[in-house]
C-alpha cells in the first residue's frame, strides 16, 4: 500500500486560485493522454503517485480523456481507490463535458442534459462523490449560455463539484458567463485556456478580464503539445504525440520555424541552468493570475524535470525581451 512522501509539500509553491480561499499548486498533472487503456496501467500509477508526492495536489481530467474515452477517468479512480483513498481530502480533481462522449443529440457541447449527465458518469468511473472542480469544457454557440452555466450551478448546489470553471471561452464569452453564474449564487473559480510562448491568444484581452473579475487561469498546453521541448530537435519519435497515430497533433503541427525557435529559447534556458521546457513553464506562470500550468507526461522522469521549475521561476526583463525577439522573429 503506497505511502506519501511526508515532505511532500517542502518545496512545492502554491498559488490563490483568483480571489477564492482555494491554493492549486503552480504545476498541475493533466492526464489528457498517456493515461487511457491504451497505456500501461502500472506507469501511469507510478506518474500520477510520484507526481503527489512532489507536492502535486490537482490532477486535472475531462470525460473524454484517454484514450480511449472515459478510460483516463476509471486509470485514475483505481490509483485513487486502491492507493490514494486515505489521501483525498488533500487531492484537487477536477473534470469537464462539452466534447462529444457518447452518440446520439446529448452527448456533446452544452445543454444540462450533457453536462449533468457527464459529471454522473465521471463520478462513477472515478468512484466519487464530488470532484473539486467541474468545468464547461467549451463554449456552446447554439445552447444559451444560460442553461449552461446553471447546469454548472446545479453541480455545486447538489454537492457534486465544490467549485466551477469555464475553459477555452473568450473575453466577452467569459466576462458574461462570470456574471450569470453571480447572478445564481455561485462563483466562477477559473479559467482553463490554452497558452504557451507559440499560442498567445489569452493575451492581453482574456488576461486583464481575468484580473478584473478576479478569477484565476491554468494554463493547458504550456509546452506546445511537447513542441517547447528537446524531443522534436532531431525529427519526429514514433511515440510522440506527433507521431502516433491517435496523437492530438500531426507532422505539420512541427514546422521547422518552430523548432528553430525552440533551438534559440534552449540557449537562453541553458544561460538560466534549465531546460527549454522549464522555461517555458516559467514563462506562462509570470501572469499575476495564472495559478497554475498543467504538464502532461509519459514518464516519471518529465514531471521530475518540470516541477524543478519552481526553484527558477522569475524572469528578468532582459530575459523576456530576448524572449519575444525569438517569437516575433520565428512569426515574421
Amino acid at each position: 500500500m503506497y505511502t506519501a512522501n511526508k515532505k511532500r509539500y517542502d518545496a512545492m509553491t502554491y498559488n490563490r486560485c483568483g480571489k477564492s480561499g482555494l491554493l492549486l499548486p503552480a504545476i498541475s498533472l493533466g492526464l489528457w493522454q498517456n493515461f487511457g487503456d491504451y497505456k500501461p496501467y502500472d506507469n501511469s500509477k507510478q506518474m500520477i503517485l510520484r507526481a503527489f508526492d512532489l507536492g502535486i495536489t490537482h490532477f486535472d481530467l475531462a470525460n473524454n480523456y484517454g484514450p480511449t474515452p472515459g478510460s483516463a477517468e476509471e486509470t485514475f479512480g483505481k490509483v485513487l481507490k486502491t492507493e490514494l483513498s486515505s489521501y483525498r481530502d488533500e487531492l484537487i480533481i477536477s473534470t469537464k463535458a462539452g466534447y462529444r462522449m457518447w452518440p446520439g443529440p446529448y452527448g456533446e457541447w452544452g445543454s444540462k442534459k450533457n453536462l449533468i449527465s457527464s459529471l454522473d458518469q465521471s463520478l462513477k468511473r472515478m468512484g466519487l462523490d464530488y470532484v473539486d472542480i467541474f468545468y464547461s469544457h467549451r463554449f456552446d454557440p447554439n445552447t444559451p449560455l444560460e442553461e449552461t452555466m446553471s447546469a454548472l450551478a446545479q453541480a455545486v448546489k447538489s454537492g457534486k463539484a465544490l467549485y466551477v470553471g469555464i475553459s477555452s471561452y473568450n473575453a466577452s464569452q467569459t466576462k458574461e458567463a462570470y456574471n450569470i453564474l453571480k447572478s445564481m449564487g455561485v462563483t466562477c473559480l477559473i479559467h482553463q485556456p490554452s497558452y504557451s510562448m507559440m499560442n498567445r491568444w489569452v493575451e492581453p484581452e482574456l488576461l486583464s478580464t481575468l484580473d478584473d473579475l478576479g478569477m484565476g487561469a491554468i494554463a493547458f498546453s504550456p509546452l506546445h503539445q511537447g513542441v517547447l521541448t528537446n524531443k522534436y530537435l532531431n525529427g519526429i519519435p514514433a511515440d510522440s504525440r506527433a507521431g502516433l497515430s491517435y496523437g492530438t497533433i500531426n507532422e505539420d503541427f512541427v514546422t521547422k520555424y518552430k523548432i528553430e525557435c525552440v533551438k534559440k529559447l534552449s540557449e537562453i534556458a541553458e544561460n538560466r541552468g534549465q531546460s527549454v521546457a522549464q522555461l517555458a513553464l516559467a514563462w506562462v506562470l509570470r501572469h499575476n493570475c495564472m495559478t497554475s500550468a498543467i504538464i502532461g507526461a509519459s514518464r516519471v522522469e518529465q514531471i521530475e524535470e518540470n516541477v524543478s521549475v519552481i526553484n527558477n521561476l522569475k524572469l528578468s526583463d532582459d530575459e523576456l525581451k530576448a524572449i519575444d525577439k525569438i517569437l516575433n522573429e520565428a512569426n515574421a
